[in-house]
């Protein structure tokens, strides 16, 4: 499987801010990547830049084995791009719309009508194209922009906050959407919304401070955090004797505990690094002679992965920045 997008060193610097710094990813055919970040982490800006509207200060991009900064002619014809705020003509109906931007794509004239109606049916707005754009839902009018994006039937999709200002019951259907189209399409999506990449996306870029951090699937990512997730542990038990009984097991770093009122007490243990203390806790409960009514490992969520690279490399910026006023 060949690469889509091929992004080497990409820097970007607005008047001595440096918005990207030596960012390199590849985003092979047929994946739905997920581009997550905070707010000004530097999405927008690669999207603008691998869609060609603005240039690199450093670095090489290519979309489909053309160069964006030499051929960018060429590579938008194998992008469909739907920025974050849509810039929808609202005094124009859907059709009248879709026809517009299908002659400003060069969409060949016999094909068309042929091509606005498949975009129009991939989208589920075929019901609303007499209606005049700005009478439409932020739902409806974000499938408008969708299908705008569809019309040249590009390689490629780059959607910049697909479901900013939906609401819940929209943003499932867009969700939707982005996964059938995901069969036929290499879809880029920018997103600061987590749940969002954990339920559409194959793979996970995280970018922070104009960084890329960590790039793998969702599942894979929340794997390695997990193998050090804490175990919980009900048993019926006297709180410092359990606390002690598994403070002491192999692997065990720290424990918290909590009395019910009810005999049982809570039991929350950290291990260290990998080790999976499950096996240990069951072993030493039965050893006891205790009730057990939970032994179950932490959930890691890709929220708690953000959190932990994101932290990560606050931290070392904070020690780069001290070694620099070290250095003074």
């Amino acid at each position: 499987m060949d690469s889509m997008i091929k992004v080497e060193g990409l820097t970007k610097r607005y008047a001595g801010v440096t918005a990207l710094h030596d960012v390199s990813f590849t985003v092979k055919r047929g994946e739905i990547v997920g581009f997550l970040g905070p707010n000004g982490a530097g999405k927008s800006t690669t999207m603008r830049i691998l869609t060609g509207f603005i240039p690199a200060s450093a670095g090489r991009v290519e979309v489909a084995g053309m160069d964006v900064f030499e051929d960018s002619l060429a590579v938008r014809r194998h992008i469909g791009y739907m920025p974050e705020n849509n810039p929808l003509y609202e005094d124009m109906r859907v059709i009248e719309y879709l026809r517009f931007r299908a002659r400003l794509k060069d969409v060949r004239r016999a094909e068309r009508k042929e091509r606005i109606d498949d975009c129009m049916e991939m989208t589920g707005i075929t019901d609303v194209r007499r209606r005049v754009i700005g009478q439409l839902s932020k739902g409806y009018r974000q499938r408008v922009g969708l299908a705008d994006a569809l019309l040249s039937d590009p390689d490629l999709l780059i959607l910049d906050e697909p479901t900013i200002g939906l609401d819940p019951v929209q943003i499932r259907q867009v969700r939707q959407l982005i996964k059938d189209l995901g069969k036929r399409h290499t879809i880029l999506i920018s997103t600061h919304i987590l749940p969002e990449v954990e339920m559409t996306c194959n793979r996970v870029l995280i970018i922070h401070r104009g960084k890329i951090l960590a790039s793998d699937a969702p599942e894979n990512l929340m794997k390695t955090l997990s193998a050090g997730a804490p175990v919980v542990v009900e048993v019926r038990a006297p709180v410092d004797a359990a606390t002690v009984v598994v403070q002491a097991l192999p692997g065990v770093v720290s424990v918290t505990a909590e009395a019910g009122s009810d005999g049982f007490v809570r039991l929350v243990a950290h291990a260290s690094g990998e080790a999976d203390v499950r096996e240990a806790i069951y072993r030493a409960v039965v050893a006891e002679r205790w009730d057990l009514r939970e032994l179950s490992r932490g959930r890691t969520s890709l929220e708690d992965v953000f959190v932990q690279v994101t932290r990560d490399e606050d931290e070392a910026e904070e020690d780069r920045r001290d070694q620099r006023q070290r250095l003074r």
